[in-house]
């Protein structure tokens, strides 16, 4: 649909001014409240890698530490026939559903799974290592939705600033300018009429 002319077409075109001006607004304002989360997960993303890290290492060392005591066959024993369950909750930052928060439940022990302190610890050990991994996954998916999220507001912002809002106030003006140039007329032509009017 094209402009409409004339008054109509002034008034359409202010009512799309206003309305590209403050979604310039709203735009401005989801980047920053994002860019403010994005910083938060980003330094979350930090702490939470560094934990996996931690916790990896535990668990590798006291892993080989249960497979010295028990000896290697004692391993397989000690993996349950299960897997883990994760739980992953969600959070909105500006319309960006991303993970919140994520549980790992361990499954439960094997019934052959060896006794003793040195497996009763890598297990644990191992559990924690896991929590820590998905701590982490869901803390770096939320930073990935975030930064997609940013840019896509950054170029939509983009588009209204540099193409739409020029071309709004470019027709706006031209439509203004034509409107003049109608009123300049209509009162010389008036002005013309009243001239001509005997007294």
């Amino acid at each position: 649909m094209g402009t409409p002319s004339g008054r109509a077409g002034r008034l359409w075109l202010r009512h799309r001014l206003d309305t590209a001006e403050h979604a310039v607004d709203l735009l401005q304002r989801s980047l920053r409240v994002m860019r403010d989360e994005r910083e938060r997960m980003r330094l979350r993303a930090a702490r939470t890698e560094a934990e996996w890290r931690t916790r990896c290492a535990e668990a590798e060392a006291l892993v080989l530490r249960a497979t010295l005591v028990c000896g290697r066959r004692a391993l397989p024993l000690a993996t349950p026939a299960e897997h883990a369950h994760v739980t992953i909750d969600h959070a909105v930052t500006m319309g960006v559903r991303h993970p919140a928060h994520a549980t790992c439940t361990a499954p439960h022990e094997h019934s052959r799974a060896p006794d003793g302190l040195a497996f009763a610890s890598a297990r644990r050990a191992c559990q924690d290592a896991l929590q820590a991994a998905c701590a982490h996954a869901a803390t770096t998916t939320a930073l990935a939705a975030l930064d997609r999220e940013i840019t896509a507001t950054r170029q939509r912002l983009r588009a209204t600033e540099r193409r739409w809002l020029p071309h709004l106030r470019i027709a706006l003006a031209q439509i203004e300018f034509v409107l003049e140039e109608q009123e300049r007329e209509d009162k010389a032509r008036l002005r013309r009429g009243t001239a001509r009017e005997p007294a």
